[in-house]
């Protein structure tokens, strides 16, 4: 492998991360039209996207506030406790985020959420414990039943692996996407591999909504992400940090006579 610098994109990708720390605790709202819109929360701008939901706060809570919705995709990327983000937290605390114990991902009160038919994704790190909790723990706490592990391969613009393929505690090209299901759901496939160029921005994973629809009977089914970093269409997105990648500075204008889906219908959420 060739090292390349990459020291101006991480600069920038930091900068972004810090410029987008906002304190939106118990703020929700969302979006009923089909078309994107920009909204002012507080003194920034946000790109809401077409039917689409958010709570901003502590996931427990927004499931409580949830109560009585039934969802047939449920996608979570919970902040697992992790020593390189407790080491990174302790150099700079805007660059992280409060971690979980297996337990208490285990104790979220999800499990009223489901529909009688339900799709649930779990990105999960590649430590054993965390594989294991998530199958023996985290999954029957929810009533959920696995039904087997896809993975994420990070490549770069050449298609290549990120980094070598490693043995042990040390850095992997790829994540894990655990699966699970409640009810019936058509056959999912084993070992899927989905393989895309990582975003430079912190914990910016690719969206599975319309690659989990597939399996699912609904045409247009109900989704929920949990500690969402960013908003999809026709989802409920809950966490923390659900609006951090839909701030105005993010987007770019590509046709200065079509802005009004940007700059029109704008909405006020306090």
């Amino acid at each position: 492998y060739r090292f390349v610098d990459t020291s101006s994109v991480r600069n920038i990708a930091k900068k972004y991360f810090e410029s987008t720390i906002f304190e939106f605790s118990n703020v929700s709202g969302g979006n009923d039209s089909n078309l994107p819109v920009k909204c002012k929360i507080n003194d920034d701008y946000f790109l809401i996207p077409q039917n689409s939901r958010f709570f901003c706060g502590e996931v427990k809570d927004g499931c409580k506030k949830l109560h009585g919705n039934k969802y047939n995709i449920v996608i979570a990327d919970p902040p697992w406790w992790n020593k390189f983000i407790r080491r990174l937290k302790a150099a700079n605390s805007k660059l992280s985020y409060s971690m979980m114990y297996n337990e208490d991902i285990a104790n979220i009160p999800i499990k009223n959420l489901f529909a009688d038919n339900c799709l649930v994704a779990v990105w999960c790190t590649n430590s054993p414990s965390n594989v294991t909790a998530l199958k023996e723990l985290i999954f029957p706490n929810w009533g959920v039943e696995y039904v087997t592990t896809w993975y994420w391969l990070k490549v770069t613009r050449d298609l290549k692996p990120l980094c070598e393929f490693n043995t042990g505690c040390n850095k992997q090209p790829y994540e894990r996407i655990i699966i699970g299901k409640v009810g019936d759901v058509k056959n999912v496939p084993e070992d899927n591999l989905i393989v895309s160029v990582p975003s430079a921005l912190h914990s910016h994973k690719p969206p599975l909504l319309d690659i989990l629809s597939s399996y699912i009977a609904p045409e247009d089914p109900q989704a929920l992400e949990l500690f969402a970093r960013y908003l999809l269409p026709n989802t409920t997105s809950v966490g923390y940090e659900p609006l951090k990648w839909q701030h105005i500075s993010l987007f770019e204008i590509l046709d200065e006579n079509k802005t009004d889906v940007c700059t029109h219908n704008e909405q006020d959420l306090t």
